[in-house]
């Protein structure tokens, strides 16, 4: 019965102290007990705390051209492995966007033709477009299948100059991105002679020049590379 009786006062009391807080005159309130004056609000940790300097020393080398490349310790840094290689031409097909559809219908974060799709597998370009994980399978599979057409000239022209463009294994894949790998056979067999550009005004010895020196050891030569979910 205690009980009861003093639950009938508390609610009532905790009514009255609300509407008091709420019509309490505004002349009343000391805003200076709400003031950061004085405070030291600037928190900073050192980068050593943050991370592992030595983890980022090859980042002062980079070029700027680049944007997975940066100088900035907070950024992660790819360097010239497979992902770099992928991040980058990715980035320069579509700024990286898995929904892009250019003004001649290439598709995805990497710009695939209708065509090249079927090639390694793919027969609904819809389905591919909205498809992130196929999208990267298919990346993967049609650098094994470029490399494989390629591997010849690979292994003849890697480390050669031709138009003051050191030739490499990702300069290649890359330009077959771009072009096909017929164009870059042409343009190899041709010493740059024959260097054929898309609409956009990106040549075989652009992407050949641009994407020079990454690692791409970890695809595959693949004459029926497919893209399979």
């Amino acid at each position: 019965m205690i009980k009861k009786v003093g639950n009938y006062f508390v609610v009532p009391l905790a009514i009255c102290a609300t509407l008091f807080m709420a019509i309490k005159p505004s002349s009343s309130l000391n805003y200076s007990d709400y003031s950061t004056d004085g405070l030291e609000l600037d928190y900073t940790i050192s980068k050593d705390l943050a991370f592992n300097n030595q983890h980022f020393e090859t980042a002062n080398s980079v070029e700027l051209s680049n944007p997975f490349q940066s100088t900035h310790p907070y950024f992660p840094y790819l360097g010239k492995s497979y992902i770099g290689f992928k991040e980058a031409l990715a980035f320069k097909e579509s700024r990286g966007n898995y929904f892009s559809v250019n003004t001649l219908g290439y598709l995805g974060k990497y710009q695939f033709g209708a065509e090249t799709l079927k090639m390694i597998g793919i027969h609904n370009p819809t389905q591919f477009l909205y498809n992130p994980e196929l999208q990267e399978k298919a990346f993967l599979a049609n650098a094994e299948r470029n490399k494989w057409i390629l591997r010849k000239d690979i292994k003849r022209f890697a480390g050669k100059t031709i138009n003051g463009v050191l030739v490499t294994e990702s300069g290649i894949l890359a330009a077959a991105h771009l072009a096909g790998p017929g164009s870059v056979k042409k343009f190899l067999r041709s010493y740059g002679s024959h260097n054929v550009s898309d609409a956009y005004g990106s040549s075989v010895h652009y992407y050949m020049k641009k994407f020079s020196g990454y690692d791409t050891s970890f695809i595959e030569a693949d004459r029926k590379a497919k893209a399979v979910m």
